[in-house]
C-alpha cells in the first residue's frame, strides 16, 4: 500500500483556521492556538501547512456535492429518496433546495484556506525557510484554489474572486465577477502551480507540476467554450451559446498540456480498472490527484478527514460498516444501458443481479449481488466506492471506508487529449488522438475504435469516469457552444426510471415508467447553472437576480501575467 498522507498534528500543528459549511463562506472560525507568526519557521512546516488542503477544507465537497452535483444532476445516479440529489437530478432545485448553499460553501472553504495558507507563508515565513519550499507551497495552494474556482464557475457560472480572506470578513457584500474571469483565474493559479510545482512529488499522495498540466488540460477545453478566438482578454466572451464551435487557442493549450503529461510525466494508466478502487491502491501510479483521507474510526481520527461517499453508495451493513444510504441510490437506467458488452469497467462500477465480489464479505465466502442478499428494488447499485467492511479489508470503518477520492486520473488526461485534437471537426482519425483514446478502450476489454467522433468521446468519458463527478461539467462544457443539444439531450433521459423486475431479475424499464419519471421538470437553458442559495443571497444581496434573472458583475482586475505560454511549454 502506497503511504498515505497524514496530518502530522491535526488543523493546530499545520496553523489553517477552518470555515464552517453552516455559516458564512467568509465567515472565519479560527480553530488554532499556535502562533502563525512563528509557525512557519522550516520547510517541513511549510510541507505541514499544505496537508488540510488535501482533506479538510474539501470534506464537505466530498460528502455530497462530489457525486450529487457531478453525477445525479447528469442522471448517472437516481436517488428518489434523497433531497441531497434529487432537486438537482430533476431539475426543479431553487434557491432553498437543501444542499445548495453547502455546495457553495465547501468550496468557497477550499478558496479561503487556500488564500490563508498563500498569504501566511508569503507573511510570516522566516528566515529558515528556503524560497522553494516557500514557493512550492504557494504554487500547491494556488493549485487547490484553482481547481475550486474551476468548481465554482462550472455550477453557478459568476462568482466572487477573492485573494485575501482576511479582507473581506467584515465586507463580504460585493459584487460577483464574470463567469469568464472565474475560468481565467483558476487557469492562472493552475498555470502558476504547473510552473513552479516540482517535477515529482514531494510526498505520496501530494500534486506535482503534471498534476497542474492535467488540470489544465480540462480546464484550457472549459474556456475554449467560453470564448470566441485567442487569449483571454475580457473582450473575446462567447454570446452565442449554440455557434457550433469553440476558440481553437485554448483546444491547442489543452492538448500542450495532456502531452506534457504523456511525455514527460511518471504517471501511468493502471493494468487493471479495478484496481483503482481498491484501498490498497490509494496514490496509484494512475492518480495524479485525490482527496487524501486517513484511516481509521472517526472516534479515532475526528471528523473532516473521513471518507463519507462509501457510505451514501453503500447498500447493506454486509458491504459497508454500520452506516449505510445507499440502498435506494441507484445507476441511472441510461448509465446502465450505455455499457457496451463485455465492458469491464460495468462491474467494478455498478453492481446487478448476480454479479460476484470475492473482496466483499469475505467471512462468507464472498458477495454474490442479488444473492447473497435480495437486489435493490428499483435498479443496480452502485459499486464503485464501495470497498467492504472491516473484516474484508482491515481499514474500514462506519462512515470512514479510508478510500481516497478520485480528482483527477491519468485516463480522463488521455480523454482530454482526444477531445481537443477532435476539436471543431466532425470526426477524426488522427493517429495520436485515436492512441490514447483506445488505450482507456483496450484497458475496459473493448475494440479499438479507427475514427473518433464527439459522441464516442462522450460516451466514453461517461463509462470511464461514472460516479467521479465529471459527467456533468462534461456536458456543460458541450453546453457552451452547442447549448441546445444539451438541453434536448438532458430533457430526453429516463430521469427517476424504476427498471429492475425481482420476478426475472432483469433489468428494464417498468410497465408503468412515463418519461420523464415522476418529479421531473423539463430543463431549459437556465437549468445548466445552479441558483445562489437564498441563504447566500440574503447575506449577499448582490447575488439577488435582476427581473431578467442576471445579477450585477464587475470585471476583476487582473495583473500583468505571471507565468507565459512560452515558459509554459517550450
Amino acid at each position: 500500500m502506497k503511504t498515505k498522507i497524514f496530518l502530522v498534528g491535526s488543523l493546530l500543528t499545520a496553523g489553517i483556521a477552518l470555515t464552517s459549511c453552516s455559516d458564512d463562506f467568509l465567515d472565519q472560525k479560527n480553530t488554532t492556538s499556535p502562533n502563525q507568526e512563528t509557525f512557519f519557521d522550516s520547510d517541513e512546516a511549510i510541507d505541514k501547512a499544505m496537508y488540510p488542503l488535501y482533506n479538510y477544507v474539501w470534506q464537505s465537497f466530498n460528502d455530497k456535492a462530489y457525486y450529487g452535483m457531478g453525477d445525479g444532476r447528469a442522471n448517472n445516479l437516481t436517488a428518489q429518496y434523497s433531497d441531497y440529489i434529487y432537486p438537482y437530478t430533476n431539475f426543479n432545485e431553487t434557491s432553498l433546495s437543501p444542499g445548495l448553499s453547502d455546495a457553495w460553501g465547501s468550496l468557497y472553504s477550499v478558496v479561503a484556506q487556500s488564500n490563508n495558507t498563500i498569504n501566511n507563508i508569503l507573511t510570516y515565513s522566516t528566515s529558515a525557510v528556503s524560497e522553494e519550499a516557500k514557493t512550492r507551497g504557494v504554487a500547491e495552494a494556488r493549485f487547490m484554489r484553482g481547481v475550486a474556482y474551476w468548481y465554482i464557475a462550472s455550477l453557478w457560472g459568476n462568482a466572487i474572486i477573492y485573494t485575501r480572506t482576511s479582507d473581506l470578513v467584515n465586507n463580504y457584500v460585493v459584487p460577483a465577477n464574470p463567469r469568464a474571469d472565474v475560468m481565467e483565474f483558476a487557469i492562472r493559479d493552475l498555470e502558476y502551480a504547473a510552473a513552479y510545482l516540482p517535477a515529482t512529488s514531494p510526498e505520496s499522495g501530494r500534486i506535482n507540476k503534471y498534476s497542474a498540466y492535467g488540470m489544465l488540460s480540462r480546464v484550457y477545453l472549459s474556456m475554449a467554450g467560453l470564448t470566441t478566438e485567442g487569449q483571454y482578454d475580457g473582450n473575446n466572451v462567447a454570446t452565442d451559446f449554440n455557434r457550433g464551435t469553440r476558440n481553437t487557442y485554448y483546444l491547442e493549450l489543452a492538448r500542450k498540456a495532456a502531452m506534457k503529461v504523456i511525455n514527460e510525466s511518471d504517471f501511468k494508466l493502471m493494468t487493471n480498472y479495478g484496481d483503482l478502487f481498491k484501498i490498497e491502491n490509494n496514490n496509484c501510479q494512475e492518480d495524479m490527484f485525490q482527496l487524501q483521507w486517513n484511516q481509521g474510526s472517526t472516534d479515532a481520527i475526528g471528523w473532516g478527514c473521513n471518507q463519507t461517499i462509501t457510505a451514501y453508495f453503500g447498500w447493506s451493513t454486509m458491504v459497508t460498516d454500520g452506516t449505510n444510504w445507499g440502498g435506494a441510490t441507484y445507476a441511472s437506467y441510461d448509465l446502465f444501458t450505455e455499457y457496451e458488452n463485455n465492458d469491464l469497467r460495468k462491474h467494478e462500477s455498478v453492481a446487478w443481479y448476480g454479479e460476484y465480489y470475492p473482496d466483499m464479505y469475505t467471512k462468507g465466502g464472498g458477495y454474490t449481488y442479488g444473492v447473497t442478499e435480495n437486489a435493490g428494488s428499483q435498479g443496480a447499485n452502485i459499486k464503485k466506492y464501495v470497498v467492504g467492511t472491516h473484516d474484508d479489508n482491515g481499514v474500514s470503518y462506519k462512515q470512514s471506508s479510508g478510500i481516497n477520492t478520485h480528482m483527477l486520473r491519468l485516463a480522463e488526461v488521455y480523454l482530454n487529449l482526444a477531445e481537443a485534437i477532435l476539436g471543431n471537426n466532425a470526426s477524426t482519425t488522427d493517429a495520436t488522438a485515436l492512441y490514447y483514446f483506445n488505450e482507456v478502450r483496450k484497458r475496459a476489454g473493448l475494440n479499438a475504435k479507427t475514427s473518433l467522433t464527439y459522441e464516442d468521446l462522450r460516451h466514453e468519458r461517461r463509462m470511464e469516469l461514472a460516479f467521479e463527478g465529471q459527467y456533468w461539467y462534461d456536458l456543460v462544457r458541450r453546453a457552451y457552444y452547442k447549448q441546445q443539444e444539451v438541453v434536448n439531450y438532458v430533457n430526453n433521459q429516463n430521469r427517476n426510471a424504476s427498471y429492475y423486475d425481482s420476478s426475472t431479475h432483469e433489468y428494464k424499464l417498468s410497465e408503468d415508467y412515463v418519461a420523464p419519471g415522476k418529479g421531473v421538470a423539463t430543463a431549459t437553458e437556465k437549468n445548466l447553472l445552479l441558483p445562489y442559495s437564498d441563504t447566500d443571497q440574503n447575506r449577499n444581496p448582490y447575488l439577488k437576480s435582476d427581473a431578467n434573472g442576471n445579477i450585477q458583475t464587475v470585471p476583476y482586475e487582473f495583473g500583468e501575467r505571471e507565468v507565459s505560454e512560452e515558459s509554459l511549454f517550450n
